[in-house]
């Protein structure tokens, strides 16, 4: 047999032992693949990041949430013309979708802090960011609304709503939304989401998150549950950090069962804690293993 027609057996019996993880749409945060870098749980695996396309497909992965940091922000591949050409080859290749991309910079960084011309080049960066993420076809970018981004006063929520509104002419041209990640509890967040149109607007649910904050999420869903696009799959100890799922305060189960009550049947992103051995792709395997028993 021809060596390709032996590649493409190999990748069809592979595709085959892994129909029961593709019938599910779980992907990973860019970087849980990859080697622990400084320490963080998530950043942008600069040494690793094309081998996570590889490593993914062979564990059944068809789904990445690209993650983008203020650091180096330009030199990120998703922002410069050949890495956009090597993300679509390696997409192609592996068959990995990249339809969302966290933005940790607008957390690092956020516009809605600032005035003069640092705000100036912060919204510029956006802008960049959004045409970046339109010539990939990427559909969601996360805003993380959380740490040192968290909306503190009416005066830095009116000044990310002002600076948005300059930027929705780029969504609505690449049809991208932006969902907000958030620290306010559900008839908050209610309420801050309503004014934003739907068409460009919704929220990434993070279970963890709520878990950590202790929200209830029945209440959450009931209060915004129509403006979820993305949701964030990973367990936090009660006012504490990431623990593998199953320890710590989310009750997983429960938060699936509420989003199946009201249709979800888009995205989750498994944002779990790292393996403890470096054996990154089997502990991630086994946590989308355990979301599938679970939604099941």
């Amino acid at each position: 047999m021809p060596l390709i027609q032996i590649r493409i057996v190999k990748r069809l019996h592979h595709m085959l032992s892994n129909k029961k993880v593709m019938d599910f749409p779980i992907g990973f945060m860019q970087g849980r693949l990859s080697p622990i870098v400084n320490g963080k749980i998530q950043a942008f695996p600069w040494d690793y990041w094309q081998q996570e396309f590889k490593i993914a497909c062979d564990n059944g992965f068809r789904i990445m949430e690209w993650t983008l940091d203020q650091d180096r922000l330009y030199d990120n591949p998703v922002m410069t013309t050949e890495g956009q050409q090597e993300i679509r080859e390696l997409s192609g290749q592996y068959e990995i979708s990249i339809s969302s991309l966290t933005g940790d910079c607008f957390m690092q960084a956020p516009f809605f802090k600032v005035t003069g011309k640092a705000r100036e080049s912060l919204l510029l960066d956006l802008k960049n960011i959004i045409t970046s993420c339109g010539l990939l076809g990427v559909e969601f970018i996360v805003f993380p609304l959380v740490d040192n981004g968290r909306l503190e006063n009416s005066e830095q929520e009116k000044s990310l709503m002002d600076g948005l509104s300059l930027i929705e002419p780029d969504l609505r041209n690449y049809s991208i939304k932006i969902v907000f990640e958030s620290d306010f509890p559900p008839d908050r967040l209610k309420d801050f989401i309503d004014p934003f149109p739907s068409d460009n607007y919704g929220i990434n649910y993070d279970i963890g998150n709520s878990a950590a904050m202790d929200f209830d999420p029945k209440e959450e869903i009931k209060a915004y549950g129509q403006r979820i696009l993305n949701v964030h799959v990973k367990d936090r100890l009660l006012h504490g950090t990431t623990v593998p799922l199953g320890q710590g305060n989310a009750d997983i189960p429960k938060v699936l069962e509420e989003l199946d009550s009201i249709g979800y049947n888009k995205i989750f992103i498994l944002q779990t804690a790292r393996a403890v051995d470096d054996n990154h792709a089997d502990v991630l395997s086994q946590f989308r293993n355990q979301v599938i028993e679970w939604i099941k």
